[in-house]
This record gives C-alpha cells, sequence and structure tokens, in this order.
C-alpha cells in the first residue's frame, strides 16, 4: 500500500472514530439530563420499617413501597440493593447505585457530596431505655454506653455530646437490628436512634423499652442522588409532590407507621 492509501485510511478511521464518539448516548442516570430505564435504590436491610428483609428474605418496608410506586409513576424498572451504610456515598460516587433511599438525614456535610430531593419525612433521634432501666433523661447518660448506628448523622453529634456529658462510650453498630438485640441484652444503657425505627422496634417488643425524656435534634429524610443527576431529583419530586397530594404516600405511611403524620406534605405544595 503507497503512502497516499495509506494515509486516506487513515483519516477514514479517524472521522469513524470521533463520529461514534460524537453520536452516543448516555440513557443512564450518569447523565445529568437523562433518567434511567432502571433506578439502582441503595440501602441498610436491616432497617425496619423502613428497609429490611422479611421472613421470606424478601426486601420490604416503607421506603420500598414509596420507590417502587415512585418509579412506577416515572416509568421505570427499579432494583434495591443491599450495601454498606457507612460506604453509601461512596457506593453513589462509584455509580454502583443511582439513589439512596433509606431513610437518609439531610445535613450540611452530606449535601456536600450528595443531591437530596425534597425532604419527604420530618422526624427526631430519640433516646431508647430498657423498661427497667434508672435513665430518665440525657442528664442521666453519664458515665453509661450508649449506642447509635455507624455511619448515621447522630454519630457525630453523640461522639461530640458524650464529651460534654461524660458518656462512659459510644458503641456504634452496623444496623439497629443488633443494637437493640444489645440494649435488651443489657450490653449498652441506651440507644439513639431515629424515631421512626425506634418506635417501630418497641410496637415488636411491648413492655421491653422506652422513650427517655429529650432528643438528638429533628431529622429531615430525603432521596440521595450523585450531584449531576439533577433530573433524575427532579423526576422523583415531581412524583412525590403528585403521591403527596392524592393520598397515595399517607396510605404507605399507614401501613407502616399506623398514620401519616411525619410526612412532610408542606414541602410538596
Amino acid at each position: 500500500m503507497n503512502i497516499k492509501k495509506l494515509a486516506a485510511l487513515g483519516m477514514t478511521m479517524l472521522a469513524m472514530v470521533v463520529f461514534t464518539a460524537g453520536c452516543g448516548s448516555d440513557t443512564s442516570s450518569n447523565g445529568a439530563n437523562e433518567l434511567p430505564k432502571k433506578m439502582v435504590i441503595g440501602l441498610d436491610d436491616n432497617f425496619p420499617p423502613m428497609g429490611f428483609r422479611d421472613d421470606k428474605g424478601e426486601i420490604v418496608g416503607f421506603d420500598i413501597d414509596l420507590a417502587k410506586e415512585a418509579a412506577k409513576r416515572a416509568g421505570m424498572d427499579v432494583e434495591f440493593k443491599a450495601i454498606d451504610w457507612d460506604s453509601k456515598e461512596a457506593e453513589l460516587k462509584s455509580k454502583r447505585i443511582d439513589a439512596l433511599w433509606n431513610g437518609v438525614t439531610v445535613t450540611p456535610d452530606r449535601e456536600k457530596n450528595i443531591l437530596f430531593s425534597t425532604p419527604y419525612i420530618q422526624d427526631k433521634q430519640i433516646i431508647v431505655v430498657r423498661n427497667d432501666s434508672d435513665i430518665q433523661g440525657k442528664e442521666d447518660l453519664k458515665g453509661k454506653i450508649v449506642g447509635t448506628q455507624q455511619g448515621s448523622n447522630v454519630e457525630p453529634i453523640l461522639e461530640k455530646d458524650a464529651q460534654e456529658r461524660g458518656i462512659k462510650e459510644v458503641k456504634k453498630y452496623g444496623d439497629f437490628v443488633n443494637a437493640f438485640m444489645d440494649l435488651e441484652l443489657g450490653r449498652i444503657d441506651a440507644l439513639v436512634v431515629d424515631g421512626i425505627v425506634g418506635q417501630y422496634t418497641m410496637t415488636q417488643k411491648p413492655g421491653t423499652f422506652r422513650v427517655a425524656n429529650g432528643d438528638y435534634g429533628a431529622d429531615k429524610m430525603a432521596v440521595g442522588f450523585r450531584l449531576e443527576d439533577k433530573a433524575l431529583q427532579a423526576k422523583m419530586n415531581e412524583v412525590l409532590k403528585d403521591m403527596m397530594n392524592d393520598g397515595t404516600a399517607e396510605k404507605i405511611a399507614d401501613k407502616w407507621f399506623g398514620n401519616g403524620n411525619l410526612l412532610n406534605k408542606d414541602g410538596f405544595k
């Protein structure tokens, strides 16, 4: 092959590469202006009643029902993927999942790395103790072992408060199911937990636990997306607003909480 033909062939191949690259389309949530055909949701699958496995091993819960309905209205398939909750931001950023939908609390630090939907629940961090405990409130935590979930928004708050109140130890758990087991067995003296989760667990074992006085602040829970996924955020806000206004969200809340009082309906008006 002479030099002219070789050069012509090289130019043709280069043009094909450029054309192919220019025509590529991103149909996943990796692109800020595209919606995924399937939304992969990362969650802690041991976080009742938001998301957990039932006796058959199926993932169920309030957030599961809410996300399924939202995805259906958005014309998407949905997949739920159990992740290490302490590594949730890394899972999202690496694109192994498209969203965090599992009672995620909005905080200023998290907003630096996560794009949040409009908050759909308002809650607070409560203190749960055994029914026979002498702990009446936050002032009685001095010298006690207090548990919470590792990677939760209350973890740094509790660590700081521990120094000020002289808490003996802040014990961190991978999930609240094991934390409640240790509380019942007396391995910890108190547990700081999301009100929804705490109240639900207490109903499963009546007479075992009670809520102490005081709390560790209000929570606003929202769906978390990658910072660039603004189209997905907008679509989920749209369908969540519809679900709040047509009563669907309240029906799901009634199923799991017994009432819809914790729903942030005003945020979607």
